[in-house]
């Protein structure tokens, strides 16, 4: 048990540490993403952090197995570079052993990533989603921002406000639209200024309008002089209506209890990616072991490089086979089994090709003979 305890310490220390790197360099990724949609109006900022916390599950749910994949390549090479392995093994401690004491931890690893992927992650993934729709359906004057051009829907014009309030009440606002077909010469401009202005719905309608008040509506063709200026008390503009969403909805987003009763390949394809994320730690914890065995000269690191090409290949062949199950090229009955065959055999022929062989040295008298 002294032996377990001081393998599971070191394992869960350094999944933790590469975890968390792993985690950081994700989310900060999607972060600058979601960012820059909220500085171009495509996205409400206070909605950024939210939707990084909905997609924190499926985060972890691919940096979790790396993470502990790369753990137990690290703290068996560090046994083998302190020559901690040989005192182990002189002390009747064989890899085998140590490889179930590893497994019994990569189980608990397998049930939770598992439970992320099986459970969490689609949670997640459906709230994101949820919040990704709502932040379509938002109208153009919802997306406005203080003291910034915003370009209509269709190229049909710019607006500014000077001041935005917390109940989307617009203060200095200019708003210049074009009227007429590209085609004729006398395409005219409106340019509307008003001091305030306001969201407003028609009655028994979705219509939406921009209601404007106190202001000058000048209307005209440039390069001619017969603008027509007209002041007015209140005036409305249409906003356009705000377009549904109409991308499909991700599978990933989807309930696993919906994907069980499912006949579609591509449903089918995605629970079988989900039952893969906790089998796949299994796998790439049998081909740590043997990839960690290293010597002082090649160093604790002197394997890492290789080993992670070859965990790579593992997760773009499931990926490949999944594109393959959900086109229908090949049929949904194979499953993803096949690719973790391949590799836990690979695994298996790296166990037995990096074995100390027995010896058939037989000692008399202090000769040995072999």
């Amino acid at each position: 048990m002294i032996i377990f305890r001081y393998l599971c310490r070191e394992i869960l220390s350094a999944t933790t540490a590469v975890c968390v790197i792993l985690l950081l360099v994700l989310m900060s990724g999607r972060f600058v993403k979601y960012l820059a949609k909220a500085v171009a109006g495509d996205m409400d900022s206070n909605s950024i952090f939210a939707m990084i916390g909905y997609r924190i599950p499926s985060f972890l749910e691919l940096t979790l197995p790396l993470a502990f994949f790369l753990a137990v390549l690290l703290s068996f090479g560090r046994l083998y570079v302190q020559n901690e392995m040989s005192v182990l093994k002189a002390c009747g401690v064989s890899e085998r052993r140590l490889m179930g004491y590893t497994l019994i931890i990569a189980a608990v690893f397998a049930l939770a990533t598992g439970w992320l992927s099986l459970s969490i992650s689609p949670s997640g993934m459906a709230k994101a989603e949820a919040l990704f729709a709502a932040e379509k359906s938002r109208s153009e004057l919802d997306k406005l921002m203080p003291k910034k051009f915003y370009s209509l829907s269709g190229g049909k014009g710019v607006t500014y406000a000077e001041a935005v309030t917390e109940d989307r009440e617009l203060d200095e606002i200019f708003l210049a639209m074009t009227a007429g077909s590209d085609e004729n010469s006398d395409r005219r401009l409106i340019l509307v200024l008003a001091d305030k202005g306001r969201q407003q719905q028609a009655e028994n309608s979705s219509e939406r309008y921009l209601v404007m008040e106190s202001g000058y509506r000048i209307e005209g063709v440039p390069g001619q002089n017969d603008y027509q200026i007209t002041r007015f008390e209140e005036y409305g503009s249409r906003l356009e209506d705000s377009q549904p969403s109409i991308r499909k909805a991700k599978t990933d987003a989807m309930d696993t209890r919906l994907l069980l009763g499912s006949s579609d390949p591509e449903l089918q394809a995605t629970l079988q990616w989900r039952l893969s994320i906790p089998l796949m730690v299994l796998v790439v914890t049998i081909l740590a072991v043997p990839l960690s065995r290293t010597n002082n000269r090649q160093g604790r690191y002197g394997k890492l490089l290789p080993a992670i090409a070859l965990y790579f290949t593992y997760l773009v062949a499931l990926n490949g086979m999944r594109g393959a199950l959900e086109s229908g090229a090949i049929p949904i009955y194979v499953t993803l089994l096949p690719v973790h065959g391949l590799y836990l055999g690979i695994a298996l022929l790296l166990l037995r090709s990096g074995a100390p062989k027995k010896s058939n040295a037989v000692v008399t008298d202090g000769e040995v003979a072999a």
